[in-house]
């Protein structure tokens, strides 16, 4: 489970006098995660890849959670997670099922694995009382390719799945020039040095082999261009060793790593890139627009949601390297229209994105049992 998708979240539920549970696959972040909310934790071994004999002794365990627990409401995610955790609620004749569609695991996919993935969100749709889709855009998708009844679909607000904390977290106001500035020397990154910045998986499915093209183009005729990415090599989609060695070796190429809180390395960054090929509500753009960013985003599901073309950012096709170059030299050499992209950005998060807002209408949602 993707804990940041419920920061806050569960904390909020129990305040309001509900007994919350959360279960998932084991991890180092469980521990964390319940202390900070409170809540009761149970974890069962799940496999993300389809593992028949594991799958089966995963539903099991669950199973067995969910008749000890006797919930009134079980409110599932993930593909992996939804599949199992809806079928087991149904067994336990749990009240209300819902089913929340974070991505499509399946959009991009082809032949039997595609044909694997659509039928797992098939049969979570099904068995859910209810199913909340994270945007609009996901939502119209699994309607038009038959995945889930329209009506029994709903988005929450406008979409997100927890929302931006834009007041107390991704604020530029909280980062000062000196913060900045020393933010900047830490990174090896000139004063007068303009940043692209991205934030997020480095794996194929993110558009990095278009970020790092698209880069070259920059680069090659801005000799400022910097890019700065925040985030971690992963084995599971992994991009190709070319790409990984041209962003390694690039002098103007800065990789921090992964960082569980990036809010202030958005305040070194001038326009912010998200080449992605599929997302559900990429929350990186909404952090992105709260740091007052213009987002240069894919054209695709989720991003359509995200960023406004022309008013927060602009909107490009996916893999394509010199749309992504040219939207982003672009706000590099429009500072005015970079500034006023951001700014409007901001005023959409704060009033369409905040957490709780989104933590009320999920509440309201839990109360209409079916």
């Amino acid at each position: 489970m993707t804990f940041v998708f419920l920061r806050g979240q569960l904390g909020f539920m129990k305040s309001r006098g509900m007994d919350v549970h959360v279960l998932s696959a084991p991890g180092p972040e469980v521990e964390e995660f319940r202390t900070r909310e409170g809540v009761a934790a149970h974890t069962v071994p799940m496999e993300r890849r389809i593992t028949p004999l594991g799958d089966f002794r995963a539903l099991w365990r669950i199973l067995g959670i969910f008749r000890r627990l006797k919930p009134d409401i079980v409110h599932a995610s993930t593909p992996k997670g939804g599949l199992l955790g809806t079928i087991a609620a149904r067994l336990a004749g749990t009240p209300l099922v819902l089913y929340h569609v974070r991505g499509l695991a399946y959009d991009g996919e082809s032949g039997i694995k595609r044909f694997l993935l659509q039928s797992t969100e098939r049969v979570a749709c099904a068995l859910a009382h209810r199913v909340l889709c994270v945007s609009e855009s996901v939502k119209i998708q699994l309607a038009n390719d038959r995945v889930a009844n329209a009506a029994k679909m709903s988005v929450l607000l406008n979409g997100s799945s927890n929302g931006v904390d834009a007041v107390g977290r991704f604020n530029p106001t909280l980062v000062g020039d000196q913060d900045r500035s020393e933010l900047r020397t830490s990174l090896n990154i000139p004063a007068s040095a303009q940043v692209i910045g991205f934030v997020g998986r480095l794996v194929r499915d993110k558009g990095v082999d278009t970020l790092a093209n698209a880069f070259e183009i920059v680069a090659a005729g801005n000799p400022n261009a910097h890019l700065l990415v925040v985030g971690g090599w992963e084995a599971r989609d992994p991009v190709d060793q070319a790409t990984r060695d041209r962003l390694l070796n690039h002098p103007r190429v800065r990789l921090t790593g992964s960082h569980a809180d990036p809010s202030k390395l958005y305040a070194v960054m001038d326009v912010f890139a998200l080449p992605t090929l599929r997302e559900g509500f990429p929350n990186v753009a909404l952090e992105a627009s709260a740091m007052q960013l213009p987002v240069v985003a894919s054209r695709v599901t989720g991003c359509v949601d995200a960023v406004i073309d022309g008013v927060t950012g602009r909107l490009i096709e996916p893999r394509d390297p010199v749309q992504l170059a040219d939207a982003l030299s672009f706000y590099l050499d429009e500072p005015a229209l970079r500034e006023q992209h951001g700014k409007s950005g901001r005023v959409r998060v704060l009033e369409k994105f905040q957490p709780e807002a989104i933590w009320q209408a999920l509440y309201k949602s839990y109360g209409a049992l079916p």
